[in-house]
């Protein structure tokens, strides 16, 4: 199992955070692989917990020192990364890395560990719905929301790309399919 990864996608507030954190409070031998990132915390994240949040320049020179699996520039400015000691502190406990990662990122980690990994595609019931989401949120100014609902379109046309693709219309059912895909994932040899 040691060499098993659980890749987890989506468009901005479909809802694969709180299946992440249902899915390691579930009891999978999961750890939540945290991203580092070059933008600023919301209100209520945590450094180190929801992110490691880096200045740009620091995010920069780790990219220079070939610290990250992986990294995307997700918006001007603002990047997001996998750092490779994120995954050896996981591995050394005996989990399975659990990566909340948006649609670019995804694929690059599905192309990295190839067969080693799992991905899932969380998929919001409609544009419309997801963007309804993302306002009650109130976590971001009306351009910022645009450029997300913009990027979202775009990320949802790579569902294709992930091995299993999950509706999430009803969070309860959603936390559950994922549970039986990965707990199957996890139990093959």
């Amino acid at each position: 199992m040691s060499d098993k990864y659980v890749i987890v996608s989506a468009p901005s507030g479909s809802g694969k955070t709180t299946i992440i954190h249902a899915l390691i409070a579930k009891g999978l031998p999961l750890a939540f692989s945290v991203s580092a990132t070059s933008r600023q915390p919301r209100i209520n994240e945590i450094n180190g917990e929801d992110y490691y949040f880096l200045s740009l320049k620091e995010f920069k020179n780790k990219i220079a020192n070939n610290e990250f699996v992986e990294y995307e520039e997700v918006y001007p400015g603002v990047y997001y990364g996998t750092l490779k000691n994120e995954l050896e502190k996981i591995k050394s406990e005996g989990k399975v890395p659990i990566f909340d990662v948006d649609v670019k990122g995804g694929m690059r980690l599905k192309n990295i560990f190839c067969d080693n990994a799992l991905s899932l595609f969380i998929k919001p019931p409609s544009i419309e719905d997801l963007e309804k989401r993302l306002r009650n949120r109130n976590t971001e100014d009306e351009e910022i929301l645009k450029k997300r609902l913009k990027r979202a379109n775009y990320e949802l046309s790579m569902e294709p790309h992930f091995d299993y693709v999950i509706i999430n219309d009803d969070l309860n059912r959603a936390i559950e399919e994922a549970y039986k895909i990965i707990k199957d994932f996890l139990d093959k040899n």
